[in-house]
Order: C-alpha cells, then structure tokens, then sequence
C-alpha cells in the first residue's frame, strides 16, 4: 500500500509517499520563510496564493523521486487542520480531486496527529503506551498516548505556545523571521548568570503552560537595558546584552517544559517520552530532556530534524495507519482550522 500525503497547513508545502514494504519513499517540502521574512510573520493570503502555485509541481517531484506513476497511488491523506483554513482548504482541494480521478480514497489527518507519530518514521520506534511533548509554533501540549487516536491531553498552552513565545522575543531582538532558530543560536553566547526569568506556572499544579508573560519579562528587561545602554532601542544593544536575554529567556522556557514534563511523567507513571514539533529541533531542549529521562531509566524519542517541522512525511504516515481500514471515502472538502486532537475517532 502506498499513500501519498500533502500538508498545507500554514508556510510550507510538502508531499511525500509512504510504502507500507519501504516506508518512506519520496519527501519533498518548500518553505516559503523567504516570502514571509519581509513581513515578520505568516500572512495567511500569501501562504494559500503560493500552495497553489507550489503543491502540483511537488507532486510531481514526489513521483518523480520514488520512481511511481499515479496508478501506483493507492490512497491520499492530506492535512485537514488544525491551521490557516484558506491554506487548509488548498491541500484538501487538490487531494480530493486528485483521489476522484486516480479513484483512490482520500482522508483528512490531524496536523498534530502527523507530529505526535512523526518519531514512527525512524528505525528506533516508541512502543505505546508514551507521554509526548508537542512543541510547535501554535500548540504546547503534554499528551498521554495510549495507542493510535487514543489520546488523553494532560496540558496545553493556555495563551503563546512556546513556538510562538520564541518567535515574538527574537522580534524584540531584532532577529530575523523566523525567529525562534535564531534566538538560540544567539543564546549559546549568553551569560547564563546575569538575567533570571520566572518558570510561569509552576508554582501551582497542573500541567498547563503559559508563555505570554515570559515573552513580557523580556520586553520589560530589553526596556531597561535600552536606558542603561542610552541606545534608541532593543536591536541597537550590544550583542552581548541581547545574547544574555535570548539565553535567560531560552533557560526559562526550557525549565519550565522540564518540571512540566517531569510531573506528567510521574502522574502517569510512564517511561516513554516523545518530543515533536518544531520546537523539538532545539539542541538544549532536547539535551535537558535527554539527561533527564537517562536519569530515571526512561527512553526519550525525537524525530529526525527535517520531520520536526511541517512536513508531507508525517501526514503520509498518519493516512497509511488510517486509510489501511477505511477503503471508502466521499468527495466532501471539510476542513477544521482548530480541531482538538481528543475528538480523533479509532
């Protein structure tokens, strides 16, 4: 069986096919960060105008790069949400229509769905029952994974998610979109002692996450030091001062992902833990999380770096654990810009 998978949920466009005998056989992604940078931000008009421009002719590749014809397709997942509902319906349009005249099902998958499995495209699997991070630009959740769509949300952001908290600091500095990638490259020169940031949220129980207030302090603590600079603003500071507020930001969030983490573990008393999302490719978050889970006996699962990211990979995945069961399939385009990942049917 073989399943062609598109995502278009918010800046990049990616396709891939997934063999169930090979596995994966084709990925091909475009970014459109060059088309956004100007802006300082995804504007959602722009990113639908250039999937269309970009989905067919990635298709094309796909096939191309796994040496296939449509005829050797034998069904099309495609990104149904949660995301940018003009840039959702695209990939849906084109997946629905494409199933119609290749007469193969087709079938909607959760974009989070795509990044909690994206760890099963790698040699070194996870077995279920496992606690997984989802860290991405959007969503920061802590997921209870019992087995395929059977998912408990434990914690989740409950404003910026961490993604996003990354994204609107590295603004403040002056650092280029997207933000986050930056931010940490510049905190590696950061004095770990000079700036302490609070931990939001967990000072309290619970599991849930807030980042806004954490991208505040930032603000707050760039505004001081413009004063004791004398500088016009923040991204006329020196660059160590910017580098020692990118690295207390980046301690702090990262601590907090940790104690979060370690109470969701030890509530669920689970040994298993998944970190995916965009967030996931942050080299100290994962080493914290890493030396944390050796700690206590426990294994820790990451996908490759390029399935961190949006990426075709994953929703061809999800389509081929689903679509293996369900042969029939309508023509209705429904898409869902947010969608809990807890009303995921079996």
């Amino acid at each position: 069986m073989r399943i062609l998978g598109i995502e278009t949920s918010c800046d990049e466009t990616g396709v891939a096919i997934y063999d169930e005998q090979k596995g994966l056989v084709a990925n091909q992604l475009y970014s459109q960060i060059a088309l956004h940078a100007e802006y300082g931000g995804v504007v959602p008009e722009l990113a639908s105008r250039d999937h269309i421009r970009k989905t067919a002719p990635l298709i094309k590749a796909a096939l191309k790069e796994a040496n296939l014809t449509p005829q050797d397709i034998d069904g099309i997942a495609y990104t149904a949400g949660p995301g940018l509902v003009g840039a959702l319906l695209v990939g849906s349009t084109v997946a629905r229509a494409l199933a119609y005249a290749w007469n193969v099902p087709a079938l909607g998958v959760h974009h989070m769905e795509g990044h909690l499995l994206a760890p099963m495209l790698e040699e070194n699997k996870p077995e279920f029952p496992f606690l997984a991070l989802l860290v991405s630009g959007g969503h920061t959740q802590i997921v209870q994974v019992n087995r395929l769509s059977e998912y408990e949300l434990l914690g989740e952001s409950i404003d910026d998610a961490a993604g996003e908290a990354f994204d609107k600091t590295a603004k403040l500095l002056g650092l280029d979109y997207p933000g986050g990638a930056a931010l940490s490259r510049l905190a590696e020169k950061g004095n770990p002692e000079r700036f302490h940031f609070p931990r939001p949220m967990t000072d309290r129980p619970g599991l849930d996450f807030s980042f806004s207030g954490l991208k505040t302090f930032a603000a707050n603590t760039l505004h001081a030091l413009v004063k004791e600079e004398n500088v016009a603003d923040p991204t006329k500071l020196s660059e160590q001062a910017r580098a020692d507020v990118a690295r207390a930001f980046q301690d702090a969030v990262i601590d907090t992902i940790l104690i979060k983490c370690r109470r969701a573990l030890k509530q669920t008393g689970l040994k298993r833990l998944v970190i995916a999302g965009g967030v996931s490719a942050n080299k100290p978050l994962r080493h914290a999380l890493g030396e944390f889970m050796h700690k206590i006996g426990g294994e820790v699962f990451y996908p490759a770096p390029q399935f961190c990211t949006d990426n075709g990979a994953m929703i061809a995945y999800v389509g081929f654990l689903r679509l293996k069961n369900a042969k029939n399939s309508d023509l209705a385009l429904q898409v869902k810009p947010r969608w809990p990942m807890t009303e995921l049917k079996p």
